[in-house]
């Protein structure tokens, strides 16, 4: 590269959680630059899923937080060529990336649903992944079964 990194910029703490990951969640979750809808969005999913869960003990937050870890992948396929043929090797996932994945997964399956509303969506696949169902978890274990498959072609590590 000509130029050097880019720095990391830091996340401000959401207003009501004050934590950094409902802000990069949110983040995710916003089009064209809604910040204040997608929090409204996040903030009223977690509303239904403090409504709608059996535990009784964890916070909504916290069984957010459980989904968000259960569909986190933790070896991925990435595609190397080694002479004419490209091979799917197996890797490790740097921590931020996992996190990154997971959000983008399961904002992306609670996006595909079919409830009324994006909160009652995004509600539905927290509580189906903190259970370990539902789209997103089935992802991961997809991603997961892949790498298993092409274990073989782990020396073809770079």
């Amino acid at each position: 590269m000509r130029k050097r990194r880019a720095k990391k910029r830091v996340l401000l703490p959401d207003p009501k959680f004050n934590d950094q990951l409902v802000t990069r969640f949110v983040n995710m979750l916003m089009w064209d630059g809604k910040k204040s809808v997608a929090f409204k969005v996040f903030y009223d999913a977690l509303d239904i899923v403090e409504a709608k869960k059996q535990d009784e003990e964890k916070s909504s937050l916290e069984i957010w937080k459980d989904a968000l870890s259960n569909v986190m992948p933790h070896v991925e396929v990435r595609s190397r060529r080694v002479g004419g043929a490209t091979f799917q090797i197996p890797m490790q996932i740097r921590p931020d990336r996992k996190v990154s994945m997971a959000i983008k997964w399961l904002i992306l399956f609670a996006r595909k649903r079919n409830e009324k509303s994006m909160a009652q969506r995004l509600a539905a696949e927290i509580l189906a992944a903190a259970k370990e169902e539902g789209a997103a978890v089935k992802k991961r274990v997809d991603v997961h079964k892949m790498a298993d498959a092409n274990k073989a072609f782990s020396h073809f590590r770079f």
